[in-house]
């Protein structure tokens, strides 16, 4: 990443508010920003750890060592991507704790994609359905599905504090890749507009810093969605049907290394576009039905 970035706290527990601390993976990347931040939840004798993050013993000893006495009532999972699930398994071998969350990703077969992102090793003792919850003596996290980035996705609601656990589904940093066909961008809609209805307090994503205001960015990542779905409908009525000729003229100024990803994104919403009966594909060549 780049020097504009405040030092990033590798491996050391941060305190945000009484029942919630951090510890930042070392895994800086363009996707993943400063890090996967893994969250331990609870000031008692009983902690939840959320999104572990990915296999690296460094990160691991970290989280051991942030829980310290207390027991790990679950690892909690968002989603099953490799910087966020993978450690699981290990910390729930070091110290006996239940994973409990999301769901494993059952991998479609329909067209390209990304498998060696996801953790199919990934084995939860408890799955969490929407509204369910896993308790503590000082704290309770709810889950809220959220589809749309992965199929499995969820968040965590904190009841004690109004926190919301985003995940990759709400960052303040970047908006989050939608890859088909796992990936859906109606659902991701419909979820963006779930969250805007609900009123937490601040979101703690698994990259980058604490959303203070929560519904306010929200309400600008639907627009901004909105407005890539007007762009790509432009370039199609400039004869640019092919995603690999729209991506540049839609994401200048972006890291050219994340125009694979974006272009997954722009395919995302043609699918949803296309559902609706407003675009049709001929092979890899896109069209306007009107």
């Amino acid at each position: 990443m780049t020097a504009e970035h405040p030092p990033r706290p590798y491996g050391t527990s941060e305190r945000l508010e009484p029942l919630v601390r951090r510890v930042l993976a070392r895994n800086p990347s363009p996707f993943t920003y400063t890090g996967t931040q893994s969250y331990v939840v609870g000031a008692g004798d009983a902690v939840a750890v959320i999104d572990p993050g990915p296999l690296e013993e460094e990160h691991l000893d970290a989280l051991v060592e942030a829980v310290g006495d207390a027991r790990i009532a679950a690892i909690c999972c968002t989603h099953t991507h490799r910087d966020h699930s993978p450690a699981a398994a290990p910390l729930a071998e070091r110290t006996g704790a239940p994973i409990v969350g999301c769901a494993p990703l059952a991998l479609s077969d329909e067209g390209p994609r990304l498998d060696a992102s996801f953790d199919d090793a990934y084995r939860p003792d408890r799955v969490l359905g929407h509204g369910e919850s896993v308790e503590g003596p000082d704290w309770t996290l709810t889950a809220v599905a959220t589809p749309g980035h992965t199929s499995n996705h969820l968040c965590f609601a904190l009841e004690e504090s109004g926190a919301l656990f985003t995940g990759d589904h709400v960052m303040g940093w970047s908006t989050s890749v939608v890859v088909p066909p796992d990936g859906d961008m109606a659902q991701y809609m419909d979820s963006l507009k779930h969250l805007h209805d609900r009123e937490d307090r601040v979101y703690y994503p698994a990259h980058g810093p604490a959303v203070e205001k929560p519904r306010q960015l929200v309400r600008g990542m639907i627009g901004h969605r909105r407005q890539r779905e007007r762009q790509i409908l432009r370039q199609l009525e400039q004869d640019r049907g092919v995603i690999e000729d729209m991506v540049p003229h839609m994401y200048k100024g972006t890291d050219e290394r994340l125009w694979p990803a974006a272009g997954r994104s722009v395919l995302a919403h043609l699918i949803d576009l296309e559902r609706r009966g407003e675009v049709a594909r001929s092979g890899n060549v896109w069209t306007l039905t009107t």
